[in-house]
């Protein structure tokens, strides 16, 4: 947070509550940054609201507006009631109903229960004016669970106002029946509550639900709502209840003063809703603008299985449901995480699925016209085969496997089209080496020699940390990445590289003089001269791109042992994490400096270094470290990692060193809030033309994607992933890729009308020549 909360002097209130849209306010300075045992919180100065408090990225309330929601919340239940005298505010820790409770005379107690102290603790500082009357001789605050409080409260209050945020995580159960029950039964004979009811504009199927529930519990209830401009729409809205059946809520029994907001008029006015609201609330009928596009006549409506919860699965999910003729079922392991995958998007249906159980998988494949397999590579022979069966499309981002290969006859048997290599590496990266080539080609022209190098990497802002690197997917496959061995062709040769030695083989490349990019080959270039139809290369090369320093470190890394995935019966959680490195590397001693012993000097004992090494004594023998410096940097990063700690306690995975070391990079290289990654791609291409007098010009061409991700958004990755697979998807649903059997994107056929769309959506490679 802090800084993060708005990197470029604007903070922005984005949310899947309100999809498409954010209220944004300039910050003149952040003022109080924490994170509280509950929630993330943030308070800063806007330019024009005042102060600013904000919880886990939402906004509460601001110095300018906040006395519309306060006065309202407290004076629409209070006002209404005949004599309040006792009332609990579940919530509100800013104090500003407190506040306005206090406003009415026959109040003799006000309890406020907050479960977070930290919210309390910081409006006393920065909101002053809302919090000081909570140091009042009529206000008792308790620190606690709500739930708990009004179960050990019952027949107790005259008003209970519950000052919730949004009904996400925790306060999503504030919403529910038996909290409105405890409520109930926390009320003194015709009592009355009043809670956050959520705004007409964005959530009117969730206000009519609780409306209807409330129904259930409280003879009279009725909705009310306000405008406050930094609200989402600029509108919220309470639900009011009475256990007094002859109640009128909509009628103020006296005057409050001094308000800002709040007055007789407003109190009944309050209650008058506009036609779309008032329709819903009493018979159900929605008469909103629906703005989606109807499917057109001759058009028939398509059924689409995503399987997989990854993060570039929703990008893949949102392209897909722009189309108003797609449903689209997500089928992850766990339900829930179906569910959060589809928040927000239309036509959608979430549903548990274990894709290891062949028949739930066959008959879920069987249901839909496509299906897209965004799960571990090695599962998609088993859904293509389900898909045979059932004769459903299938599109994958993953590299054709041998056993997906084996399937091309039985696809093209099936009639399907099962559309492989569609994300970014392998994906975009093939539509323009394919469109290059082609063109050089129909011009006459050779490739003499084909770069190409992807990376995903962490913006420079965000490389903090000895790597120079991020994890956005699975630390254990990006370490076991780079132990693949590698081939290439160079100079018209074969050229393999064992994994153990890949690292060594990295150079620094140039792209933009912006970054330090080191390159290295990445697995079995050599089949592409063929798949590209560049029979005439004499260099073919597809490559990792990551930042300088990078590959010294991973090397070393793999030199101590720490890349092993073999089970170690001596790794435990009882070792220190020195320890677990000095058994590792075979040194003698867990310490990093070595004490030589008195009883050894003094007797002229022969001592050889291998007797008595100490850690940084046996990493150096096994690094060889081409200089001082770069020793200092790798030693130094070792200790940033923990792996040199006699204090701290390993924690142990899988009882190998691999599994170790991932959980132990997977917290400290996490992207943090508010970071942003970066992809880069760059094809270069040496290229022969024959002048008319049979003599030979060279020319380079480049071809170059340089994406950044969204803060708070989107990683670049997801995106330059998961669209292309949406594209692919689209393409096939309309028949456009139609070609039956196991398929990647190697011809222009294929290649060009995934380019149209993918340059619609801003993710073309940009050409340039040298």
């Amino acid at each position: 947070m802090g800084l993060k909360a708005a990197p470029d002097g604007w903070f922005r209130e984005i949310s899947p509550q309100w999809p498409g849209q954010a209220m944004t306010l300039k910050v003149k300075r952040i003022l109080h940054v924490e994170k509280s045992l509950y929630q993330d919180v943030l308070v800063f100065e806007s330019e024009t609201y005042g102060n600013v408090l904000v919880l886990d990225g939402v906004i509460q309330c601001t110095e300018r507006d906040e006395f519309s929601y306060q006065e309202m919340i407290a004076h629409l239940p209070l006002a209404s009631h005949p004599n309040p005298k006792k009332v609990l505010v579940i919530g509100g820790g800013d104090g500003g109903v407190v506040r306005e409770v206090l406003r009415h005379e026959s109040v003799e107690e006000v309890v406020l229960c907050d479960i977070d102290e930290a919210v309390i603790r910081v409006s006393k500082q920065y909101l002053p004016h809302m919090s000081e009357l909570l140091d009042s001789s009529r206000v008792r605050v308790f620190v606690g669970d709500g739930f708990k409080f009004l179960a050990e409260n019952t027949s107790t209050y005259d008003v209970i106002i519950t000052d919730s945020s949004d009904p996400v995580g925790p306060a999503e159960s504030l919403f529910q029946k038996p909290y409105f029950q405890l409520l109930h039964d926390a009320l003194t004979p015709g009592g009355t509550i009043s809670t956050q009811g959520e705004c007409l504009w964005i959530h009117l199927p969730l206000i009519k639900n609780t409306n209807a529930m409330v129904k259930e519990i409280f003879p009279t209830v009725a909705y009310a709502f306000t405008t406050i401009p930094t609200y989402p729409s600029g509108q919220i809205g309470f639900c009011i209840a009475s256990k007094d059946p002859e109640r009128d809520l909509r009628t103020p029994l006296r005057k409050v003063s001094p308000t800002r907001y709040y007055n007789e008029d407003v109190h009944r006015a309050a209650f008058v809703l506009p036609e779309f609201g008032k329709r819903l609330l009493e018979t159900g009928e929605l008469i909103l603008p629906v703005l989606e596009a109807a499917i057109p006549a001759n058009v028939q409506p398509k059924k689409v299985l995503l399987l997989g919860s990854g993060f570039v699965a929703r990008p893949c999910a949102e392209y897909v449901v722009r189309n108003p003729a797609n449903s689209l079922t997500i089928a992850c392991r766990t339900l829930p995480s179906s569910i959060k995958l589809g928040e927000g998007l239309a036509r959608t249906t979430p549903i548990s699925l274990d894709v290891s159980n062949t028949a739930a998988l066959e008959e879920a494949v069987a249901a839909h016209d496509l299906v897209i397999s965004l799960i571990p590579y090695t599962h998609h022979a088993q859904v293509i085969k389900a898909a045979i069966k059932g004769k459903t499309h299938v599109v994958t981002t993953s590299y054709v496997s041998p056993a997906m290969r084996e399937l091309d006859e039985a696809a093209k048997e099936a009639g399907i089209v099962v559309m492989n290599e569609i994300g970014l590496d392998p994906g975009i990266d093939h539509l323009y080496a394919v469109k290059i080539i082609d063109e050089v080609h129909a011009k006459g022209g050779k490739i003499k020699s084909f770069l190409s190098y992807c990376g995903g990497l962490p913006a420079p802002e965000a490389s903090n940390n000895p790597l120079g690197y991020k994890f956005s997917w699975s630390s254990r496959g990006v370490l076991l990445a780079l132990l693949n061995s590698a081939s290439y062709i160079d100079n018209a040769e074969k050229v393999s590289i064992p994994g153990s030695e890949l690292m060594s083989h990295a150079k620094p490349y140039f792209i933009t003089p912006a970054y330090a990019f080191v390159a290295y080959p990445n697995r079995d270039s050599t089949p592409f001269r063929e798949f590209y139809n560049i029979p005439e290369a004499e260099t073919v090369v597809r490559g990792t791109l990551r930042y300088q320093g990078f590959p010294e470190f991973i090397a070393v890394l793999v030199k101590m042992g720490w890349l092993d995935g073999e089970s170690k019966d001596w790794l435990n959680n009882d070792l220190t994490w020195a320890e677990v490195t000095q058994k590792a590397v075979g040194a003698n001693d867990a310490d990093e400096k070595y004490a030589f012993p008195d009883s050894l000097a003094s007797n002229n004992h022969l001592l050889t270094l291998s007797t008595f090494r100490t850690l940084i004594d046996r990493i150096t023998a096994l690094a060889e470290f081409p200089s001082a410096s770069e020793k200092a940097r790798i030693v130094s990063g070792l200790r940033w990692i923990g792996l040199l700690s006699s204090k701290e306690k390993a924690t142990v995975r899988a009882s190998n060193l691999l599994d170790t070391l991932c959980a132990r990079l997977e917290t400290l290289m996490a992207y943090e809030e508010g970071e942003r990654d970066l992809v880069m791609l760059q094809h270069k291409f040496t290229v022969e033309w024959t002048k008319e007098d049979g003599s030979f010009d060279e020319e380079i061409i480049t071809s170059t994607l340089e994406m950044y991700g969204t803060p708070g958004g989107h990683s670049a990755m997801a995106v330059t992933v998961g669209v292309p697979c949406g594209i692919a998807t689209q393409l096939v649903l309309d028949g456009v890729i139609s070609q039956p059997g196991v398929l990647a994107p190697y011809t222009k056929e294929l290649c060009d009308p995934l380019i149209e769309l993918l340059e619609k959506e801003g993710l073309g490679m940009v050409e340039a020549r040298l």
